[in-house]
């Protein structure tokens, strides 16, 4: 397909090879050959009257202009794929798609989990697929490769649609038998205790619960780290390690691990996650249902709160 003389299959090449830098990755990404993928870049080259691509040691970089273009590129694709993927008339029951979700485990946990049940009754054809984490989430975003991005607030990126998703309290969790719980938890048994603490990403990144102490200035002895907040629970039994746990992943986690939770012993506000997808799927009917689903799922999993 041709668009004022231009194939518009060399932009996906463009695409793909800005960010693999690398014409033997790109061709890999795309199934193509290495001389097909080098001749599709040589064709660009010559179409934009740029390089686009640069040698740099064992990489390729992009030039000053292929920069300028790519977040262009990136939003043009995806509203591509959204028009030829639109479909004539939206049915749940009857629809076939797979919605790539990026979240922590914690929203895997109190919200997707209840969603999947409904969708297996509602849109069967729907599946989930969850992406964890990482620090590259907004840039996965950007390039359309996850659907859904569900963070704190804080975490949003401004080029996109959001919804608020929910307020989440934070709670200080242990094993049922740690005697704290008895004697109760003011701050300076808080800090005293051993804790297992969280840690987001390669590079590590402070959960929304963790830059909230540190804001506060109270410091902890951290006994073990650990990636997802899944992780937390079975570290706590049998010891007096604490933890500050959301307060639903809390009691989720009380019904399978002999473990208590107790308000923090300090003001902490509450956190807001919210949900997040690329702007060319504003009008995406399947997405906005599915939004409105993540909703209902929320709501139906809200239990008493503690006093």
């Amino acid at each position: 397909m041709r668009f004022k003389g231009l194939d518009l299959n060399l932009l996906v090449a463009l695409d793909a090879l800005l960010d693999e830098g690398s014409v033997t990755r790109a061709a890999e990404r795309l199934y193509l050959s290495q001389p097909a993928a080098s001749a599709a870049l040589a064709r660009l080259r010559e179409w934009f009257g740029d390089p686009l691509l640069s040698p740099h040691g064992k990489r390729m970089v992009p030039t000053p202009y292929a920069l300028r273009l790519k977040p262009m590129l990136k939003s043009v694709l995806a509203e591509m794929e959204v028009l030829i993927g639109q479909p004539t008339h939206f049915a749940p029951e009857t629809e076939r798609r797979r919605v790539r979700v990026c979240t922590s485990d914690y929203i895997t946990s109190v919200v997707l989990a209840p969603l999947s049940l409904r969708l297996a009754d509602l849109a069967p054809g729907i599946a989930l697929e969850v992406v964890p984490p990482d620090d590259n989430a907004a840039d996965l975003l950007d390039r359309g490769e996850i659907d859904l991005l569900i963070v704190p607030a804080e975490w949003v990126s401004l080029d996109h649609p959001a919804r608020p998703l929910l307020e989440e309290r934070h709670v200080v969790a242990g094993w049922d038998r740690n005697p704290l719980f008895e004697a109760g938890i003011d701050e300076a048994a808080f800090t005293q205790a051993g804790h297992v603490t969280v840690r987001i990403g390669r590079l590590a990144r402070l959960s929304f619960a963790e830059a909230q102490l540190r804001a506060r200035g109270i410091t902890r002895r951290e006994e073990v780290v650990v990636p997802g907040f899944a992780q937390v629970p079975p570290l706590l039994v049998g010891t007096q390690r604490l933890s500050v746990m959301h307060e639903r992943l809390a009691r989720a986690a009380a019904a399978h691990y002999p473990i208590a939770f107790a308000p923090l012993p300090f003001a902490m506000p509450p956190m807001r996650e919210t949900v997040q997808y690329h702007r060319a799927r504003a009008n995406d009917p399947a997405l906005l249902w599915l939004l409105d689903r993540l909703n209902e799922a929320v709501m139906q999993g809200d239990g008493p709160r503690l006093s």
